[in-house]
């Protein structure tokens, strides 16, 4: 395993690139751990998938240098990094049996054959292909020919880090919750440095340690996704993780508070004089902090009701401030007011954001 370092990095398909709208990633410098599980996230054409590919070595960057365990490796092939790759659709041999699929890699490398048949099985047995070793390839399903495809990475003790391109595009929904389940089961064993690329924001969070959530080719928040989902540092990121999204609202500033069309909204104390100066302000807040309070009571701002979703475990409730609608996730059993619903916003969870970054 390796800690990786990605310094000044940058990359266009371009010739000759003329601005930032023409790189596929933008300038960034970050480390990843070594032994930890990481999720690159975002949607199509964010430069994910780019990104992976300079790691592994398939694509040279355009800019700056890659380090593992503080060796450039940045001109280095994907072997010569001893880089594991997993695509979107199973790489496998359809003539060998499970077994021997498996143990290609150790057998290329010239591992003893007692540690091959060891590392085989046990590898086999975490992703419940045990029972199958001695099958042809080209007789299993898609999903278990994705399975081996995955051993075939988590197989290897020495790789510096296995790298996934969204594996689990092509498998059953249900079966996509178990093989998460079995790489979290891997990672735990191994401690493996995996990366894994998807544009789901269900597997990135479930799967990794931190996720780079990256939009536009720039990785606008690395973090766990508690810190995602509390504290999103780009207003991107509030919009795209949770289900739905952030709210938010444009906002102008007083001493104190944001103020929301002609609406104060109470803030915390210092949040304001943190993000003083010029920009385009926004307030944000999950629909989950949003708080149901008495009608003229302290910090309650009016609102009209657009609309109720149920959802079996709550509701989901589509109201109106000013020009602006808010989500807000109701319990299923609360009741909303028949003379109107007032809405508080808890100072500790608004959050502000000043040209779309946490201000405060």
């Amino acid at each position: 395993m390796a800690t990786i370092d990605l310094v000044n990095l940058a990359h266009s398909y371009e010739a000759e690139p003329k601005g930032p709208q023409d790189y596929a990633v933008r300038q960034f410098t970050q480390s990843w751990r070594d032994g930890a599980a990481y999720a690159l996230l975002g949607p199509s054409g964010c430069g994910k998938t780019t990104l992976l590919n300079i790691i592994s070595g398939l694509v040279t960057p355009s800019e700056g240098r890659i380090l593992f365990d503080g060796r450039d490796v940045t001109g280095l092939s994907p072997e010569a990094r001893n880089i594991a790759q997993v695509f979107q659709f199973p790489v496998i041999y359809d003539t060998m049996t499970v077994y021997e699929n498996l143990a290609f890699p150790l057998r290329n490398r010239k591992v003893p054959a007692a540690e091959v048949d060891a590392r085989v099985r046990k590898v086999a047995g975490l992703l419940d292909l045990g029972g199958e070793l001695n099958r042809r390839a080209h007789r299993l399903t898609a999903d278990a020919k994705q399975k081996i495809s995955m051993g075939r990475g988590l197989v290897r003790s020495d790789v510096a880090a296995i790298l996934f391109d969204e594996p689990l595009t092509v498998i059953d929904p249900h079966m996509k919750w178990q093989l998460r389940r079995k790489l979290r089961e891997v990672h735990e064993e191994f401690r493996l440095s995996l990366i894994y690329v998807t544009h789901d924001q269900v597997e990135a969070l479930t799967f990794a340690d931190e996720v780079a959530v990256m939009h536009e080719g720039q990785i606008v928040q690395l973090g766990t996704p508690q810190e995602l989902f509390e504290r999103p540092a780009h207003t991107f990121v509030g919009y795209f993780i949770g289900s739905p999204g952030m709210n938010l609202m444009p906002c102008e500033l007083g001493p104190d508070h944001a103020v929301v069309d002609g609406v104060a909204i109470p803030l915390d104390p210092g949040r304001t004089g943190r993000a003083a100066g010029d920009g385009r302000f926004e307030l944000g807040i999950r629909p989950e902090f949003v708080e149901v309070a008495p009608a003229g009571g302290p910090g309650a701002v009016p609102v009209a009701v657009s609309g109720v979703e149920h959802l079996g475990t709550h509701r989901l409730v589509t109201a109106r401030l000013g020009r602006h609608p808010i989500k807000v996730r109701l319990a299923d059993d609360r009741p909303i007011p028949a003379d109107g619903l007032a809405l508080r916003f808890p100072p500790e969870r608004t959050l502000l954001y000043r040209d779309s970054r946490l201000a405060s």
